[in-house]
């Protein structure tokens, strides 16, 4: 059984009134290293501020956000990044512009040798160890 809504009436405006409505409740807030991070469409927020990200830094964040707090290997981040690169330094690369992005490098740890993780807060709620 899915949940849907709809608009009373079909127009636009009511329209855009449900999707504002609905959209922010649907977003899952990620407690990493001491801060609130929530992945909104091509933008991130961190502690409610809104913070612009490339399109190859959302793809490495959504990588990372889809297991919060496990190791990603760099070759599957490279899987991630748009185009058809095969240099694992374009992830290096991708990384540090996302960290300069969010305003806290340290919300994505490097895990020597392996690659990298969000810094899942050890007090989070374990449903983020299933996902």
């Amino acid at each position: 059984d899915i949940s849907t809504s709809q608009p009373e009436r079909f127009r636009l405006g009511p329209l855009v009134q449900l999707l504002t409505h609905e959209l922010p409740g649907r977003v899952r807030p990620l407690p990493v290293a001491g801060r609130r991070l929530e992945i909104r469409g091509h933008a991130v927020l961190v502690d409610g501020e809104l913070r612009a990200v490339p399109p190859a830094g959302m793809a490495l964040l959504r990588a990372l956000a889809r297991r919060p707090g496990w190791v990603v290997a760099r070759a599957d981040l490279l899987r991630s990044l748009p185009g058809a690169g095969r240099d694992e330094h374009a992830v290096e690369t991708a990384m540090a512009r996302l960290r300069t992005a969010l305003g806290a490098p340290k919300l994505i740890q490097t895990v020597v040798k392996r690659g990298y993780r969000l810094a899942l807060d050890p007090a989070a709620d374990t449903k983020y160890a299933d996902v």
